[in-house]
């Protein structure tokens, strides 16, 4: 039983809700509680068994009394548990505690709840108890009271005890415990109205007039004061306790709780330290002073929390606390630590962005959102933070904005901003050189921050914006990069024209560039910046134009090139002055829609003249504003005309949609038997021998050296719904993962019905070499209602053996001739491995019968045998394309089957030996 339910446990933790649509909660949870109680299950299914009502108690305890009636029950289990079963006792601890909090139970302060919490108090005032379980149960508390601020308020005497009376190593969780609760206990009381410094008192334990009992305690908090109290110091107003300075108890239990803060380790002093400056920002009445003795070890900690911590301070409390040269020493300490070599990556970056969120004695602005410098930090004092191209991104990044903020700040145009764009160029000139993807960005986030503060320096922005036109005249595939930080500049700096000027440059390195040396990959980079540039309104579009119907012819008759052309029409089409560019724009298109070598691209150019020679400037921009139209919206758009009326789909026509998943795939077809290539070259002459004439084919130009894998296209099992039944005009594109094969020309399939037999596909892969690997394919097709889709395949799979070709002799060439040339190529290859050359030979063994042998010889080599008279053992000749062979000859000896292996590329061994151990593991299990 135990076993089974072990196994519910884990289909749980996977899929809650899954396993909960099967079966009820109540039922689950109530075979949980039973199994707790069973004493033959041992501890450790016992702790597993509550894994559910740690990781997911508001599912199974889906209502206060639930939860309640559950934490019963796993109280009276941890009554009944014997004190070894140390380990189950701290996690069914940690389970009650997950229950009555998720089902609200400490909020509504049930019965349940306080007697669990008069347990918890119970475990961690016995000093002679565990110490794991006294520390479970501090830290059960501390959750308690973190969620259901004031729990504990009445109990702040008596934690108070427990902290003083603790010398081990609990006394940190005492601390923290202590800590919280005097914090929200604060809180609670300055939230009240009319709460004096005797209140504060009867608070803490000290005796006063004023009576405190629980009846006449204020409310309980609620969840939103929780909230509230993550970050108070933090929130736009802080309630105050106004007690006068009569607040002596107060102080000496947060003198005590300082002087004790040395003995815990630095995340708990964070979180102590926090607490306490929340405490004395609500008590007026104690002076932040109080913190002057840390503060002096404070500012010469190397720890991030601490120091992180000690900011804090200073926001809090400003020069009531740091004085000028405190807030100077703290300053310079964030500037050493921001270049520090023994700091790591992440916390200099911590350290330069408190640098640019410094909390000053004297602010001048009190958004505190923005970056912005303090006014100590002169370009002196930065000066060690200059950045380096030596440096990572993040760090180099970090530190070219600061220092854009210092040289701004102090509006110096001279030595500093010089070495700004300095290093500007010098980061252009390594991505120029050729660099990584990391580089590039790096580059442009960083010519980004250099015009966000300089754009308005002509001397500066107009260079760059020179450098940067060379630099894209070298690489065009930076058209993206180029246009990202276009567009940036443009909506981030309204008010600066770089952004324009740059698109206006770029324009006219690509349309003045010579066509000789224009190749079609820098045409589709060339065509996106120019559809770019043509949204521009304040930037003339002839030049544009011109080049368009200049690189007409050399576009062929690719797809996306053609599309790639066609954006920048359709920019055109919506250009402020398109009256001016009517005349050529129809030119183009109409000869688009008249020569063009695809059908799509002609269809779409075609609708694009109809529209341009048919409707108004308004009309035709309302048509083809559609497309960036919310989807969504439910507010019918102006109708311009009967034409637009009836044209409301039109953006769907012009607009490739993207499939939610594969509509279709290939599907491998039964391998038949290779046959031998139709080559039909001349035999073995007197003056060659065979493996010279069996070379000799190589040198031949008509020789082609290829493998065509087959395929059926077939829809997928859930996608064939009633739009995908029909698909026209497929039109398949493969892309390579790996450098080992040419480029793949696309495949068009005329159409797949559903219910007829899946048309066929056949793959012609030229190899390098001749390496497994995955083509990833995707398709665009035509639906029946005149719609164009595109969807990604799952991909094709391409392994070793399917890669396996029969020998391409010359013809005529008999059985005899092929078995010299084997002799030839192995003793060839024999002679030759161990030196220089790529020709090896290896040993494959293995255990198998002979008929086992046999039959895995003619199921996997049948089509590669080389026969020979003697029987003795089988000889195998794979031809690899272009021009790699596999030769095996295969004995059975009396210890195990041999496969002597010789090829003339090493790199097929690791491949040849994985498909055998594949071919023989399989063998064996049959």
């Amino acid at each position: 039983m135990a076993e089974t339910l072990t196994e519910k446990v884990a289909a749980f933790s996977r899929r809650p809700s899954r396993f909960l649509s099967v079966t009820s909660a109540e039922v689950f949870l109530a075979e949980l509680l039973r199994e707790l109680r069973d004493d033959r299950a041992s501890d450790t299914i016992k702790v597993r068994l509550l894994s559910p009502l740690h990781e997911h108690p508001a599912l199974l305890c889906c209502s206060a009394a639930v939860g309640e009636e559950t934490a019963l029950e796993l109280m009276s289990v941890f009554a009944q548990c014997p004190a070894k079963s140390l380990q189950f006792r701290c996690h069914l601890l940690l389970a009650l505690t997950s229950v009555l909090v998720c089902s609200s139970c400490v909020d509504s302060r049930s019965q349940a709840s306080q007697d669990f919490l008069d347990l918890l108090l119970k475990l961690a005032q016995d000093l002679h108890g565990d110490g794991c379980l006294r520390t479970t149960a501090c830290d059960c508390l501390r959750e308690m009271e973190a969620c259901s601020p004031g729990l504990l308020a009445q109990r702040l005497e008596s934690l108070a005890s427990l902290r003083l009376k603790e010398t081990s190593r609990l006394h940190q969780a005492y601390a923290g415990l202590h800590t919280l609760v005097l914090r929200n206990s604060i809180y609670q009381l300055a939230r009240e109205s009319g709460a004096t410094a005797d209140h504060l008192k009867a608070l803490l334990g000290v005796g006063s007039s004023v009576s405190w009992e629980a009846e006449q305690s204020p409310p309980p908090l609620n969840r939103d004061d929780s909230t509230v109290l993550s970050s108070l110091v933090l929130c736009s107003s802080v309630p105050t306790l106004h007690t006068g300075p009569d607040c002596k108890e107060l102080r000496s239990i947060l003198s005590s709780l300082l002087e004790d803060s040395y003995l815990l380790t630095p995340v708990c002093q964070a979180a102590l330290l926090h607490r306490l400056v929340e405490v004395v920002a609500m008590v007026p009445g104690v002076l932040p002073s109080i913190f002057r003795a840390q503060l002096l070890r404070l500012l010469g900690t190397s720890e991030v929390c601490l120091f992180h911590c000690t900011l804090l301070m200073k926001r809090v409390f400003t020069d009531s606390l740091f004085s000028a040269e405190d807030e100077a020493f703290t300053l310079k300490r964030l500037v050493v630590l921001s270049q520090h070599p023994l700091m790591t990556t992440p916390e200099k970056l911590f350290y330069m962005d408190c640098i640019l969120h410094f909390p000053e004695n004297r602010p001048i602005g009190s958004d505190d959102i923005e970056e912005s410098l303090p006014v100590l930090l002169t370009p002196r004092l930065a000066s060690p933070l200059l950045p380096s191209i030596l440096s990572d991104s993040a760090t180099m990044l970090a530190r070219f904005n600061l220092l854009c903020l210092v040289y701004l700040e102090e509006g110096d145009e001279g030595e500093g901003l010089v070495f700004l764009y300095e290093h500007l160029c010098s980061l252009l000139r390594v991505v120029e050189n050729g660099s990584s993807r990391e580089v590039t960005v790096t580059f442009f986030r960083a010519a980004f921050l250099f015009l966000r503060h300089f754009s308005d320096v002509e001397q500066y922005s107009s260079c760059f914006t020179e450098k940067l036109c060379a630099l894209y005249n070298r690489h065009a595939h930076l058209a993206p990069n180029l246009i990202n930080l276009a567009n940036q500049t443009v909506e981030r700096l309204p008010e600066s024209t770089w952004g324009v000027g740059l698109l206006q440059a770029v324009q006219e390195v690509i349309t003045q560039a010579p066509f000789s040396c224009l190749n079609k990959q820098d045409l589709r980079w060339h065509l996106m910046v120019l559809a770019r540039v043509a949204k521009e309104a304040d930037i003339a579009q002839h030049s544009t134009l011109h080049f368009l119907s200049s690189t007409l012819l050399s576009l062929g008759g690719d797809w996306r090139l053609g599309n790639a052309l066609l954006a920048v029409c359709r920019q055109l089409l919506i250009h402020p002055t398109l009256d001016s560019l009517l005349i050529r724009l129809a030119d183009l298109l109409q000869h688009l829609f008249c020569s063009y070598g695809d059908t799509d691209i002609q269809d779409h150019a075609r609708l694009y003249y109809s529209l341009l020679t048919t409707l108004s400037g308004e009309k035709l921009a309302g048509v083809l504003a559609q497309g960036v139209r919310d989807a969504g919206s439910r507010v019918k758009p102006r109708s311009l005309s009967c034409i637009m009326a009836e044209s409301e789909g039109l953006t769907s026509a012009l607009t490739i949609h993207q499939t939610e998943g594969p509509v279709f795939r290939l599907v491998s077809k039964r391998a038949s038997e290779p046959r031998q290539s139709e080559e039909a070259l001349p035999g073995p002459t007197e003056s060659l021998t065979g493996l010279q004439s069996y070379r000799a084919q190589f040198s031949d130009s008509s020789f082609t050296s290829e493998v065509c894998l087959h395929y059926q296209l077939a829809h997928v099992d859930d996608a064939a719904s009633t739009r995908f039944q029909q698909l026209f005009s497929i039109r398949l594109h493969c892309s390579l993962t790996d450098q080992n094969y040419e480029e793949l020309s696309d495949i068009s399939v005329p159409c797949l019905f559903s219910g007829r037999p899946p048309p066929e596909v056949t793959l012609r892969l030229k190899p390098r070499r001749p390496f497994p690997t995955k083509l990833c394919i995707s398709g665009i097709f035509t639906t029946e209602d005149g719609l164009s889709w595109h969807t990604v395949l799952p991909d094709v799979q391409v392994t070793f053996q399917q890669l396996f070709s029969p020998l391409p002799t010359p013809s005529p060439w008999n059985n005899s001739a092929s078995l010299s040339l084997f002799e030839e190529l192995w003793e060839e290859i024999c002679v030759k491995s161990g030196g220089d050359s790529d020709c090896t030979v290896s040993l494959f063994c293995c255990q198998m019968e002979p008929a086992e042998l046999k039959t895995l010889v003619e199921n996997n080599f049948a089509a590669y045998l080389i026969r020979c008279e003697d029987r003795v053992e089988d000889r195998v000749l794979v031809f690899l394309p272009p021009r790699s062979h596999v030769l095996m000859k295969i004995r059975p000896e009396e210890d195990a089957v041999h496969f002597s292996i010789a090829t003339d590329d090493w790199h097929l061994l690791p491949h040849v030996n994985s498909l055998l151990t594949a071919l023989t593991c399989s063998q064996e299990v049959r």
